[in-house]
């Protein structure tokens, strides 16, 4: 790698070629008032500017434009200066600057021409005037002069009139043109003669507003002068855009007499400024409008106000990357411009606008929207035209592309809303899979805006003690007697009120903090756990935590269990901890002699929502396992109570297979008592459900302890 003073030593040697190159392409556009030089030491600051100004952090256009200022004041005013300016600093100064690598200074060299050559214009603007109002006064002196000298100060008038390098041309106060000397009328391509006594509203370009409002101030004596481009039409019928100054000579007795107008040529000028506008606002490689002309479309759909509607359509296309990475960026870039292409031919119109937002990402904007189904209808269109596979480079590509859409009312929204609903929206489409849309739904995304604050919100509510836990009993079929209880826990949040684990599990499992809630939640029901042993003995309940996948795979759970009990000064046996059926099959390794170790240490193994999953039967016979918990779905079609129903039969099967692997059964979601006897018909061991009583305080559960529930306990 080089060393900084290598770096600094190549940087300033390709200053100096950059500054010698501009200088011999400046010197070959007109006079320069100084030797070469002097004048390559007066580019190289120029360099500097322009070096720094790629280089900036954050763009800032005034310093470039004293480039453009900086040209002029070296009386380098030709449109030719302009032009090779511009030339060499798209083609050199990156490698001048050393940042031939860097994305953000290769999108700034645009930027940087434009600055430029608004500087170099206003500079030329204000000098073409300078020139002009010295030759407004030198005509008025020659017309005085004429009138006291005679010929000889008339001769010298036409002298520089005829051979001035700027067009002039003289007209009366009706727009008649008297005079005009060569420079003008090559303009336009004719001689001078051809134009004199023409009206010059004549020579205005069909598309030219043919405003004429301030020429008639001025022919009226309203005002002495103005200046404005305007677009006129040469012989041959193409466009001359110019910048006019004109200026009024009255009489000797202030009356308005005639109007002297100064033409410049700017054609090349307005060009060259279009050319970098276009650039500005397209993405090179498709053509389509970039971010920037989108951005400017979208807030001025916003600014018009009114009662109007806009639509979105966000496109990313489906499998893009593995298109790029296999086939390579060629292909990649080929793909592209070719569903570029489909977008355009369907969607452009006056009140429509495709654009590339960058990547394989697109966005078209539809103003004047009438309803949703106008967009869903459009964005159906999308999905139709890029169905068709591309060939490409011998390869049959196919397409497809996830979109999202937004349609709303501009009066109910802003362009910041818009764009961010519909990158939601979009991401909805793609969770959905591929080839499909999907609409913004305002209840839907406030409800993932609640999930995303939860799952922010979620690490500091446990710091903060905002989690609790309810416990739910486990009784008896058999004597009826409570002999455990299930630690649920709850979440107080502050804002969203009371939270069950449906709300908060799945986003804790997500973001890993299960472990953490996990170990508090044990930690908090082994603390419960003593405090009932201390006061009931052995009455007092086991209790049974719910251990999520994710815990059993931390390297950790033994020792933490084992700490969190000894500390708490619970007996193992007072411990059981549940597992739904789909995370105890898949463990293995490990996690697996995590549970050994804990059966071994005297912890209750449970399965929970047994039934929900397929298990291997041949693999439950090697777990670790104490008990099994039948899915309440199962135990809801015992409500009736009938006997040879088929969740019976199942429930009876699962019983028997339990039992057989020397397993205890409880039934979960009891809510009946008719459930409660054909359970015990069949065999259950335990039941826990809304029957007896939904997840409370342990002030509720202390109500029953050693006291047989009516109903429940064996009569027999």
């Amino acid at each position: 790698m080089a060393s900084p003073t290598w770096r600094s030593v190549k940087v300033i040697a390709g200053r100096d070629s950059f500054a010698s190159a501009w200088s011999a392409a400046l010197a070959g556009t007109g006079y320069v008032a100084m030797d070469r030089a002097r004048l390559v030491t007066a580019v190289q600051g120029l360099v500097d500017v322009l070096t720094a100004a790629l280089r900036a952090e954050e763009f800032e256009p005034e310093p470039v434009e004293q480039v453009g200022v900086a040209l002029v004041e070296l009386h380098l005013t030709a449109p030719e200066a302009l032009a090779c300016s511009t030339r060499l600093i798209g083609e050199e100064l990156l490698r001048t600057a050393g940042a031939t690598a860097d994305p953000r200074a290769r999108d700034r060299i645009p930027a940087i021409q434009a600055a430029l050559a608004a500087g170099f214009t206003r500079a030329a603007r204000e000098w073409v005037y300078r020139e002009q109002e010295v030759l407004r006064r030198a005509a008025l002196d020659a017309r005085d002069r004429a009138e006291a000298a005679g010929r000889a100060s008339e001769a010298r008038f036409r002298a520089m009139f005829a051979d001035a390098a700027i067009g002039i041309g003289i007209s009366g106060t009706n727009g008649v043109l008297l005079e005009v000397n060569a420079r003008l009328a090559a303009m336009f391509g004719y001689r001078p003669d051809q134009l004199r006594g023409a009206t010059i509203t004549t020579l205005l370009h069909a598309d030219d507003p043919h405003e004429m409002r301030q020429f008639d101030e001025t022919a009226a004596g309203q005002r002495d002068h103005y200046q404005i481009e305007r677009l006129f039409r040469r012989r041959d019928g193409s466009p001359l855009w110019t910048n006019v100054t004109v200026s009024l000579v009255r009489d000797d007795d202030g009356a308005p007499q005639y109007l002297v107008g100064m033409v410049e040529d700017i054609t090349e000028r307005h060009q060259l400024q279009e050319q970098l506008r276009y650039q500005a606002n397209h993405d090179p490689l498709t053509g389509l409008g970039n971010r920037a002309l989108f951005t400017e479309r979208l807030h001025a759909a916003f600014t018009a106000g009114g009662t109007g509607r806009i639509a979105l359509c966000y496109l990313d296309l489906d499998g893009f990357k593995a298109i790029n990475d296999s086939l390579g960026h060629v292909i990649g870039d080929q793909l592209l411009v070719a569903v570029a292409s489909r977008l355009d031919g369907l969607v452009s119109a006056d009140d429509r606008l495709v654009a590339r937002m960058g990547g394989d990402e697109f966005l078209v904007l539809v103003e004047n929207s009438t309803t949703v189904d106008e967009a869903v209808a459009l964005a159906e269109d999308i999905l139709r035209c890029l169905s068709e596979p591309v060939r490409i480079g011998g390869h049959r590509l196919a397409v497809s592309a996830s979109i999202g859409i937004v349609e709303r009312a501009v009066a109910d929204s802003t362009p910041a809303e818009v764009m961010r609903d519909a990158d939601v929206t979009l991401h909805w489409a793609k969770l959905a899979g591929k080839s499909r849309w999907a609409c913004y739904d305002k209840e839907r995304n406030a409800k993932e805006i609640a999930r995303f604050t939860l799952s922010a919100t979620m690490p500091a509510a446990l710091a903060h003690g905002e989690f609790y836990v309810d416990y739910q009993p486990l009784l008896s079929l058999h004597d009826g007697n409570l002999f455990g209880v299930e630690a649920l826990v709850r979440w107080a949040h502050p804002e969203f009120g009371r939270l069950g684990p449906d709300r908060f599990i799945g986003l804790a499992e997500e973001t890993g903090l299960i472990v953490p809630l996990g170990r508090w939640v044990l930690a908090e029901a082994c603390d419960q756990a003593r405090e009932w042993l201390d006061r009931y003995g052995p009455a007092a309940p086991l209790v049974s935590v719910n251990l999520a996948a994710r815990q059993v795979a931390e390297p950790t759970l033994v020792a933490d269990v084992g700490a969190i009990l000894e500390g708490a000064g619970v007996p193992p046996s007072h411990l059981q901890l549940e597992l739904t059926e789909s995370a105890i099959m898949g463990t293995a390794g490990e996690p697996l002699a995590a549970l050994h170790e804990l059966a071994a240490l005297g912890v209750r193994i449970a399965i929970d929502d047994f039934g929900t999953g397929y298990s291997n039967l041949a693999y439950l016979r090697h777990l670790p396992v104490h008990s099994l918990k039948i899915a309440g779905s199962f135990v809801e079609g015992l409500r009736d109570g009938a006997p040879s129903s088929v969740d019976t039969r199942i429930v009876t099967a699962l019983v028997q297979l339990a039992h057989t692997l020397e397993l205890e059964v409880t039934a979960e979601g009891v809510e009946t008592q008719s459930q409660v006897d054909l359970l015990r018909q069949i065999g259950c061991d335990s039941a826990q459900g809304w029957l007896f009583a939904k997840p409370g305080r342990p002030e509720e559960i202390e109500r029953w302890l050693g006291q047989p529930l009516t109903g429940l306990a064996n009569d027999e």
